[in-house]
């Protein structure tokens, strides 16, 4: 049976290298100030034929996804090796923090992966469910929020923090929003979700 077009190939441990090899073609050439580069460009920049990006990946906008998969991914790596916080909301703070100072690192490439997130692509991304589990990496068991409503935010803040992250990175990456200002609504928004749940 052939396999559906409008989903991106399965991921086989075999193809990791390549995978990783255009996704590393992809960010140098953002570096470079090239976001509006074409597959055929990203071909020549990897070193592969014309095409493996569309195998490995299906279209520009998954391999935007896979950029920021990755930074997500570096975000919750770096968070966990932080020193251990007691206090859920001290946690998630802590998250914010982390998470700002990867996009502020490289702020020009990674606008131009934040601007593809909300491009629709031939299939759903996964940008939700992975930035989901930094926010639950963040609040842990929930010590310090309110024992009788703690279910509850364990169930919902995880998703509301991912939202209100997503959306101050939104304004960010309009420019709306200079670099020195993104730690501070970020955290301002996330005290104001914490605060229902607070003792």
């Amino acid at each position: 049976m052939a396999r559906d077009k409008t989903q991106p190939p399965p991921i086989s441990t075999r193809g990791e290298p390549l995978r990783h090899r255009v996704i590393d073609a992809a960010e140098r050439l953002l570096r470079e100030g090239r976001a509006d580069f074409s597959m055929r460009d990203l071909a020549a920049e990897a070193g592969v034929s014309f095409a493996t990006p569309f195998n490995q990946f299906g279209s520009k906008a998954a391999i935007m996804h896979a950029l920021s998969g990755r930074r997500i991914d570096t975000m919750t790596r770096r968070f966990a090796e932080a020193l251990p916080r007691p206090d859920a909301a001290d946690r998630v703070l802590l998250a914010i923090d982390t998470a700002v100072a990867v996009m502020l690192e490289e702020p020009q490439v990674n606008r131009a992966v934040l601007g593809w997130l909300g491009t629709a692509g031939p299939s759903p991304g996964q940008v939700l469910a992975h930035s989901t589990t930094l926010w639950r990496l963040a609040l842990g068991a929930g010590e310090g929020l309110t024992e009788t409503r703690r279910e509850q935010a364990l169930r919902c803040l995880p998703g509301q923090l991912a939202f209100a992250f997503r959306g101050v990175l939104s304004f960010w990456t309009a420019g709306e929003l200079t670099d020195d200002a993104l730690a501070l609504n970020a955290r301002e928004i996330a005290r104001a979700l914490l605060l229902g749940f607070s003792e």
